[in-house]
């Protein structure tokens, strides 16, 4: 059985893409990681801690986790914990570029592969007030960085994506892709 373990709606719609059979399991992970990690190794130090609370996998499950970050100056951008946050989020981002990392892990009984892949956003320039609406009308409070680049706020403000979209989005479905066809041959 292939279980996503995420509550992520963006995960698993990318994974249905994929048209995989899976299931949802989620378990509640102290995300906590240790301060001497560099930000590009945050999401897979995460990814691997929320597969490692899955102790219960039965031959021949295979998990996948993930965990998103945005990296900005040299900072982690994670979500926004209310509305003034958001809006102060999407100015450090508006009219530079940043990085987006997720973080995949691969776990089955016996094994358990982590990688992560990176992205480079390049984001217009945008006004006060069109950084107000996006918060407003949809609260992305749920996103780290406090964007989706799936809405509104990646159809005005991202000039180009180096790497992969669906990797800003939280999983780079192009690789999970590989790796699940690899896993599978070694049934």
């Amino acid at each position: 059985m292939f279980i996503l373990g995420s509550k992520s709606p963006r995960r698993k719609a990318l994974l249905e893409g994929l048209d995989i059979k899976f299931s949802v399991r989620t378990i509640d992970t102290d995300e906590t990681y240790p301060e001497t990690l560099q930000p590009e190794e945050v999401p897979m130090y995460i990814a691997q801690l929320k597969a490692d609370a899955f102790d219960d996998l039965a031959d021949g499950d295979t998990l996948l986790t993930a965990d998103t970050v945005v990296i900005v100056d040299g900072k982690i951008l994670g979500k926004p914990a209310d509305r003034d946050e958001a809006i102060k989020m999407l100015k450090m981002l508006q009219g530079r570029t940043h990085t987006v990392v997720t973080g995949i892990c691969f776990k089955q009984q016996q094994k358990k592969i982590a990688f992560s892949d990176k992205s480079i956003v390049h984001v217009a320039k945008i006004s006060q007030k069109d950084i107000e609406y996006y918060v407003d009308t949809y609260k992305p409070y749920d996103k780290a960085g406090a964007y989706g680049i799936q809405e509104w706020f990646g159809y005005v403000a991202i000039d180009r994506v180096e790497g992969s979209f669906f990797n800003v989005m939280g999983l780079p479905t192009h690789i999970v892709y590989k790796v699940i066809n690899a896993l599978d041959s070694l049934k």
